[in-house]
């Protein structure tokens, strides 16, 4: 009897890495998501996870891509699927860029580097972020040979920015990422109940979050010390003690930025250049006008203005627009192949995840992060399968449907 019983059951072997262990039993994103709540301190966690005020226009990030069901084909040879595209005219095995995140060593010490090994071993492109938490060289080196590119916001100090940017010409990055939302901080609330500061102060509250999560405090303690690496010096007296978020926004983020600034930025940079924060068929036009290589459609993750259009749904009236004359970047809210393939088909020419790769990064560290790109390409090609497209060259706009109830 018991031989016929192994016969047909099969166990899973004993993972010994701890990281892999943690996630081998994860389906999808939103697992990992649990796993990374469970992991870190609740403040940690929620400066990831939350958005601006009430947080609808975060969670309609994700809810709006179900306004479009697929319109498959049936009976096509789907034996090999081709996820393969371009990207600012170079080939992309996945249409998907790692999105620019700040002070991401609060969720792993490795940080921007764990995130730009990952992306690099996926081949696909990586934005350090400006308040990143570790330096343009750093993330050169560790990501070498990968994609990189560099964002940036419009500061005060345009001799600070126009450093950054040399620097990352100088490291080879290959295009910059002009943040244009963010004229002043969101009202994120979670924010404010928790007390956080970036970098971390050590004050009671994360004494007692500490206490919680001894393993993510050990991390925190044998690790040097978070910095805003890119503007060390700059941030506060010597750029490696704390300070609140809305003390350096109110410092350095212009309120007075204009389109008269993504000239200045031409001026100083020769290579691509990507708004990012683009929400309307108006500004998508200025910047065709203003000769950029790409937008991003974003409303930063929900975490700046409540109640402004997701992405995906302006996605088909701006590609309508201005999709002859730029490349257009969908931001905000996939979470699977699925979602990916829906907004190919509306017209991007790719999407944009930070969030994702985040909770990989908080639920496995390094690993977690190679999870979750796994993830996205897998069921990437399942879901073009199933919806009988065998390359994205066949992804055309009667691929999907708006339902006919939203």
């Amino acid at each position: 009897m018991y031989e016929s019983v192994r016969s047909v059951m099969r166990f899973r072997s004993f993972e010994r890495d701890a990281d892999l262990r943690r996630i081998q039993a994860a389906a999808n994103l939103d697992d990992l998501r649990r796993i990374a709540r469970r992991r870190l301190p609740r403040g940690v966690f929620d400066y990831v996870d939350g958005g601006a005020e009430d947080e609808v226009t975060y969670r309609r990030n994700s809810s709006d891509y179900h306004n479009w069901e697929f319109v498959p084909s049936v009976l096509k040879d789907v034996g090999h699927i081709d996820t393969s595209s371009s990207l600012l005219g170079r080939p992309i095995p996945l249409p998907v860029a790692l999105a620019p995140t700040g002070f991401t060593r609060i969720v792993e010490p490795q940080g921007e580097l764990a995130v730009a090994r990952a992306a690099a071993r996926a081949d696909l492109p990586y934005s350090l972020s400006t308040l990143g938490t570790r330096s343009i060289e750093e993330v050169a080196e560790a990501g070498a040979g990968g994609r990189h590119w560099f964002q940036v916001y419009v500061w005060k100090d345009r001799g600070l920015v126009q450093n950054m940017v040399e620097r990352a010409a100088e490291c080879g990055y290959e295009a910059i990422v002009i943040t244009v939302d963010l004229a002043v901080p969101g009202r994120r609330e979670r924010d404010i109940r928790n007390g956080l500061t970036l970098p971390p102060q050590l004050g009671l509250q994360m004494v007692l979050e500490g206490a919680r999560n001894p393993l993510w405090t050990w991390r925190l303690l044998r690790s040097e010390p978070i910095t805003f690496a890119n503007v060390i010096g700059r941030t506060d007296q010597d750029g490696t003690t704390a300070v609140a978020l809305s003390s350096l926004v109110n410092r350095q983020f212009d309120t007075s930025l204009s389109w008269r600034d993504i000239e200045w930025f031409r001026s100083i940079w020769d290579g691509p250049i990507i708004i990012k924060g683009i929400q309307s068929v108006a500004d998508a036009r200025l910047a065709v006008e203003h000769g950029v290589e790409a937008i991003a459609i974003s409303n930063h993750g929900g975490r700046q203005l409540e109640g402004a259009p997701t992405p995906i749904e302006l996605l088909e009236p701006i590609v309508q627009e201005v999709g002859d004359s730029l490349e257009v970047i969908c931001d905000g809210g996939a979470r699977r192949g699925s979602d990916i393939l829906k907004a190919l088909a509306l017209g991007a020419q790719a999407v944009m995840v930070g969030r994702a790769y985040l909770y990989g990064l908080g639920a496995a560290g390094e690993k977690g992060v190679d999870w979750v790109l796994d993830f996205l390409g897998h069921t990437m090609r399942s879901t073009m399968a199933l919806a009988g497209v065998r390359s994205i060259s066949e992804v055309g706009r009667d691929l999907v449907k708006r339902r006919p109830y939203t």
